[in-house]
């Protein structure tokens, strides 16, 4: 079996394939602060939620945004699995040209989620329009807009603070606003405090997203299908009308297509 791992600021993405097909998928918090020893136990302990252990893995693929948590995760995996990982970086097959400068500067997970987003819903996938792009929008701590030409090319894209990085700002700064929920309100029009916050973090976020899906799609000389992954991107998809896609198995499906490329003999046991 596959263990995809994919390690973000806020949360760490763990599953286990058996060949092609997802058997297990949890979440864990990321520490930045983590050992060896202390990542090996959590993730035994969450392998254990799906009935699996480390003697089920036959290898792994790592991807990292947290330089302090990649060396205790590959050491756990290497001493306690037995599997040296394969991880998301220069030197790995994409199967696109990386057209950011320099290359090595692109976050993995974002090359992760383009490299399946173009797979699932863009040209790789043989029922779509092979002369589409795709854009993939993805609801992290941060908020990537990830642009594929066809080819397919990954030319680059957008960072912009996430909806919760947003939030914690505007109740950090301003001691009169109370936190809240991130959910909806009944109207753009807030009647109330909590409302009128509600409306400008979801409403003002969709017009972000929509505004700069519009901007890119003016930029290049192709229709994109905008795929939307990530913890708001079904909240922020209902309530636009640029979001085509909500796909939240982006990331590993990613890794298991990036672990096939580079590794096939492994995968297909």
């Amino acid at each position: 079996m596959l263990l995809a791992v994919d390690v973000g600021n806020s949360h760490t993405t763990v599953g286990v394939f058996s060949k092609s097909s997802l058997v297990c998928e949890l979440r864990l918090s990321t520490r930045r602060g983590w050992t060896r020893d202390e990542f090996a136990v959590a993730l035994r302990q969450t392998l254990a939620l799906g009935s699996l252990d480390f003697d089920d893995l036959d290898d792994a693929i790592v991807a990292c945004v947290v330089p302090p948590a990649l060396d205790p995760l590959c050491d756990a995996l290497t001493h306690y699995a037995k599997v040296n990982p394969l991880v998301v970086g220069p030197g790995i097959k994409t199967g696109m040209p990386i057209r950011y400068e320099p290359p090595q500067d692109v976050g993995a997970d974002r090359i992760v989620t383009a490299v399946a987003a173009w797979d699932r819903h863009g040209g790789g996938n043989r029922d779509a329009d092979a002369g589409k792009g795709v854009i993939v929008v993805d609801f992290g701590t941060a908020t990537t807009f990830d642009v594929v030409a066809p080819g397919p090319e990954y030319l680059g894209g957008v960072i912009a603070p996430g909806i919760g990085i947003s939030a914690d700002a505007l109740f950090a700064r301003a001691a009169r606003l109370p936190r809240v929920d991130m959910r909806r309100p009944a109207s753009v029009v807030g009647r109330n405090t909590e409302a009128a916050i509600q409306s400008g973090l979801v409403y003002g976020y969709i017009g972000q997203v929509e505004g700069l899906v519009r901007r890119i799609l003016d930029e290049v000389p192709w229709s994109g299908t905008v795929v939307a992954t990530g913890g708001f991107a079904g909240t922020i998809a209902t309530e636009s009308d640029v979001i085509d896609i909500v796909d939240d198995a982006l990331v590993l499906e990613g890794l298991l297509l990036l672990h096939t490329r580079n590794r096939p003999t492994k995968t297909a046991r």
